[in-house]
């Protein structure tokens, strides 16, 4: 079942179409990748799926029903422009947002207080926002985000201005809430954290979706036929024992041992390839090399603009 649907989705400014024709549908307790170059679209479907601005064509669907300002309270969103209030001090303000959410007092001090200690940022309880660092300000955000338990949370390039440490807590928070029944709409420019994390995602391009699905499933539709070979080193004229339809790619040595990409026809089996290279040396490793997320999101936006 889907937590949340957009069928057919347009939107159009004075000059600009945002989204045109764009569906996506966010599987429950899954994350979700919304990607897409600058200026692609996925702000403003974003800001439609929080009700911040409503399409002029299409429908939306979540929990099972059309989308209605009710859901807001289902709905936990970090924008990538942060919004604190800097004169404020930090805990008053914690407590503020929860409140707004719906959170009694005193459950939102319990929960504060767990996550302020889970986070190390006790200390800065009693501190003025604008002491904080772009990144401690992005933790007290996090945490209001998610303080009062949505069912749907949308994080927008949350990681940005993070450490790598801090990157690897979040990361690992957002694996949690996950696992504890949430889903999550993650919109990156980060295809690492892409691969990483997300189940399935979309590619949004020119205010159209260009691609979607499982994210396994388009690493394979996307691969060539490319074999990652490891052995002992040792002398050995690939282009004599191999057919001329193969293609040698990068080849290195380190540590004593070789490493050789081959492409080999599509029409063709690795067993195939094995059986031309088994008997000339001894192999250590073989695996298949599908393409990264960035290899196929480089490749689908250029396709479109050579289209266009």
């Amino acid at each position: 079942m889907n937590i949340f649907s957009a069928q057919n989705i347009t939107k159009n400014y004075a000059a600009h179409t945002a989204l045109k024709n764009v569906s996506i549908d966010v599987p429950e307790q899954s994350i979700f990748g919304l990607l897409g170059p600058n200026g692609a679209g996925k702000t403003s479907l974003i800001r439609i799926i929080n009700q911040i601005t409503a399409p002029d064509e299409g429908e939306l669907y979540f929990d099972g029903e059309k989308l209605k300002p009710s859901h807001i309270s289902f709905i936990g969103y970090l924008p990538e422009e942060r919004g604190l209030y800097k004169k404020m001090k930090v805990g008053e303000q914690a407590l503020y947002l929860a409140q707004l959410k719906g959170i009694s007092k005193a459950d939102a001090l319990k929960k504060l207080k767990y996550w302020f200690e889970k986070f190390e940022i006790s200390d800065w309880w009693n501190k003025k926002v604008e002491e904080l660092s772009k990144g401690m300000q992005q933790k007290i955000q996090f945490i209001v985000t998610i303080l009062h338990e949505p069912k749907l949370l949308i994080f927008d390039e949350p990681f940005s201005g993070f450490d790598p440490i801090n990157v690897n807590l979040l990361k690992s928070e957002i694996l949690n809430l996950k696992a504890n029944g949430a889903s999550i709409i993650f919109s990156t420019h980060n295809m690492a954290s892409v691969e990483e994390l997300c189940d399935n995602i979309a590619l949004i391009n020119k205010s159209q979706k260009i691609l979607d699905g499982k994210v396994h499933e388009i690493k394979n539709t996307y691969k060539a036929n490319i074999f990652e070979i490891a052995f002992h080193t040792k002398e050995i004229d690939f282009k004599a024992i191999l057919p001329e339809s193969y293609k040698i790619q990068d080849q290195v040595v380190q540590n004593g041992i070789s490493k050789i990409n081959i492409k080999i026809p599509m029409d063709l089996t690795p067993n195939e390839l094995l059986q031309n290279i088994l008997p000339k040396i001894e192999i250590i490793s073989f695996n298949e090399i599908l393409p990264t997320m960035n290899d196929i999101f480089i490749q689908k936006v250029n396709e479109q603009k050579n289209i266009a």
